[in-house]
């Protein structure tokens, strides 16, 4: 009940700061699983899209948005964010099936498969996990590409700024294969990644945006 006020208050602040532009909101289904995998430009990604879009999104999110700052703990902890450590694989698998047993129940999970942001605009290799989801529990996946939420939340930047931004969302995709087959693993997410990057515009990179962080001493 609280998550229901609170996004009925916030979905109009949204609409007024973001002025979206949502396109392909039809491909979300009304009812049933399915897996939204977004690009990831901005702190703000994985709260504008529950913000925006009438079904509940569970996201996931790392653990610095839940301990770091209040005001975004108490946001992830109403949406149901999953939290993860991204240095843990282990957390990174309790992460997974969780989600699982929310696609299982029905729900709608959002992934962003990069890791972590994009350090300049442009779109870095995928992780495995949304295949491994996809896979395990042959839920569609929608690719959703995001558009200038960079320019809402600047990279250090503490509060929203007003900006335009764009959503795109595409039709749903079903894969065929083995949860547990690495090599099925990787198609799936690359074929995932290339519906974005169709969907974006943006330039590709075949890196993890981590390890290119990490090289050029980038947070």
């Amino acid at each position: 009940m609280l998550y229901q006020v609170v996004k009925f208050a916030a979905t109009p602040l949204t609409q007024a700061l973001c002025r979206p532009h949502i396109t392909g909101a039809v491909h979300v289904p009304r009812t049933g699983p399915a897996i939204l995998a977004a690009n990831h430009l901005s702190v703000l990604d994985s709260f504008l899209l529950p913000a925006l879009l009438p079904r509940h999104v569970t996201f996931t999110a790392k653990n610095e948005y839940f301990d770091g700052n209040p005001i975004s703990g108490f946001f992830m902890r109403l949406g149901r964010s999953l939290p993860i450590d991204r240095e843990s694989a282990h957390s990174a698998q309790a992460m997974l099936d969780a989600a699982a047993e929310l696609l299982e129940s029905g729900e709608l999970f959002g992934i962003h498969p990069e890791g972590t942001r994009s350090p300049d605009g442009r779109l870095y290799r995928g992780k495995v996990g949304v295949a491994w989801l996809a896979l395990k529990t042959g839920a569609p996946v929608l690719p959703v590409a995001l558009s200038g939420t960079e320019k809402v939340m600047p990279f250090g930047a503490k509060v929203p700024r007003p900006a335009r931004i764009g959503i795109s969302i595409g039709a749903p995709l079903r894969f065929e294969g083995d949860h547990r087959n690495a090599r099925d693993r990787r198609r799936v997410t690359d074929e995932v990644m290339e519906a974005i990057q169709k969907l974006s515009g943006q330039e590709y990179v075949p890196t993890y945006a981590a390890s290119y962080k990490q090289a050029n001493g980038l947070a």
